[in-house]
């Protein structure tokens, strides 16, 4: 476990995850206390990634829960895995046979065959699904609930219970608790309101898109080739490509793929016809394309404008 937020900055420093002193104190926090994180903000901002660095700056396993609408427990917590009973059924009927031997009626094979319920329903043909995997873990494992906010409210209330007591109720089993409590981290990319409920339960942490200085700090760390010139042109771009008024404003993630791709073409600076060609890496929607392109004054470099 960490030592302090200054350990969090250090360790995700060597995974080339810059984390801002509001962040780690906020992970370290989580960490001590044993509570959930919830991260939110818009898409492309390093909130799975956090998850994910989190669990490599300690060696743990990452457990990931990726959350849709329509998610059950059954897709979340576990679930039977009948053709291995049946087959198993198959294998031992004449064990099952010789059982119901002395049995006249049907209602005293039932009774008889309850007895043996446990042989059929144990955890050799239990199948563990995200939740379940992170409570039964031998060790103390990272567990990722993503994009929480794209599940129904229904199952929100469900997570909520399991997340409060980290364990398990299974009927035919009983209650399995968890061997080691998890550190959790629920991201939301605030597509519909959490309940007030989960947001009690868990500490909370808004990434937001970053600024220029620390988007070319970024860049420097995971595009090393990038001339230094160049990396703050980008930045600066980017950011500015980011406060028009887009369908979809450009990730971290596609920031990084335009730098790559100006490293690739071996560019030296932003120049029009350098950023209309390469824009595909950065823009994913036409009409996103066109306003970028009408605004190019705002995206080239500004010693550009001055001159």
């Amino acid at each position: 476990m960490f030592d302090s937020y200054e350990e969090v900055q250090e360790r995700f420093d060597t995974q080339q995850y810059i984390c801002s002193q509001e962040a780690a104190t906020v992970v370290y926090l989580a960490s001590k206390m044993q509570r959930p994180l919830l991260v939110e903000g818009p898409a492309g901002v390093g909130k799975t990634d956090l998850a994910k660095v989190l669990a490599a700056s300690q060696g743990l396993k990452l457990i990931r829960l990726q959350c849709y609408e329509g998610l059950d427990e059954t897709k979340a917590l576990y679930e039977w895995e009948y053709s291995k009973q049946l087959l198993y059924t198959q294998i031992l009927k004449d064990k099952i046979a010789q059982t119901l031997k002395e049995v006249s009626t049907l209602s005293e094979a039932i009774e008889k065959i309850s007895t043996e319920e446990d042989a059929f329903f144990s955890e050799r043909f239990l199948v563990a699904r995200p939740l379940l995997k992170a409570i039964l873990s031998d060790e103390i494992s990272v567990l990722l609930i993503d994009e929480v906010d794209k599940s129904d409210p229904e199952f929100e209330a469900f997570l909520l219970e399991v997340l409060s007591d980290f364990q398990a109720s299974i009927p035919e089993i009983g209650t399995l608790k968890a061997r080691h409590i998890p550190l959790v981290v629920l991201t939301s990319n605030n597509s519909r309101e959490l309940s007030d409920a989960l947001k009690r339960r868990c500490f909370y942490l808004y990434l937001d898109f970053p600024s220029a200085e620390q988007e070319a700090a970024i860049l420097k760390k995971k595009v090393p080739d990038l001339d230094d010139r160049l990396i703050h042109q980008v930045a600066e771009a980017v950011e500015s490509i980011r406060k028009m008024d887009l369908k979809k404003p450009p990730s971290i993630g596609e920031s990084l793929d335009w730098a790559k791709a100006l490293v690739l073409l071996n560019a030296d600076r932003l120049a029009p016809e350098t950023i209309r060609v390469t824009l595909p890496t950065l823009i994913k929607y036409p009409a996103d394309r066109d306003r970028v392109l009408k605004d190019m004054g705002r995206v080239l470099p500004r010693e550009r404008e001055e001159t």
